[in-house]
C-alpha cells in the first residue's frame, strides 16, 4: 500500500484517481505529478514500484501544500477575515453562505435544519 503525506492510497484505483485522496490534490494536479514522476496515469497504485512511490512522494513534498499544512492555512485565512471584520468574515462567523448565494429559499447546508417558529400561523389567522 502506498503511503504519501500520511495518507494511505487505495490499492485498486488508478494512479490518477488514487492521488486525489490526498487533501489538496485534484485531478489536474494528480496528472501533473504523475507526468513529472514518469508514471503512467492508468497504472494501479498497487502496481507502483518503490522507486515510483518515492519519486511521487518527493514531488508532492517539494512542490505542493497538502493535508495538515493546507488545512491550517485555510483556517488561518478564514480567521483573518473574521478578525478584520470583513463582510466575508462576518458571513463565516454567523454561518451563512459566503460567496453571494441566495438565502431566502436555499442555503440549508450552511444554515442547518429549519427552525420553525411556534404559533406563527395562529398569529396570522387572528388578524
Amino acid at each position: 500500500m502506498a503511503r504519501i503525506v500520511g495518507v494511505d492510497l487505495p490499492k485498486n484505483k488508478r494512479g490518477e484517481v488514487g492521488l486525489t485522496y490526498i487533501y489538496g490534490i485534484g485531478p489536474s494536479n494528480a496528472r501533473k505529478i504523475l507526468d513529472d514522476a514518469g508514471v503512467d496515469w492508468n497504472v494501479k497504485v498497487k502496481d507502483w514500484t518503490d522507486d515510483q512511490i518515492s519519486k511521487i512522494r518527493t514531488i508532492v513534498n517539494d512542490n505542493y501544500k497538502v493535508e495538515g499544512e493546507l488545512r491550517s492555512t485555510v483556517q488561518m485565512n478564514i480567521k483573518r477575515l473574521m478578525d478584520i471584520g470583513s463582510y466575508r468574515g462576518i458571513r463565516h462567523r454567523i454561518g451563512l453562505p459566503v460567496r453571494g448565494q441566495s438565502t431566502k429559499n436555499n442555503a440549508r447546508t450552511r444554515k442547518g435544519r429549519r427552525k420553525t417558529i411556534a404559533n406563527k400561523k395562529k398569529a396570522l389567522q387572528k388578524k
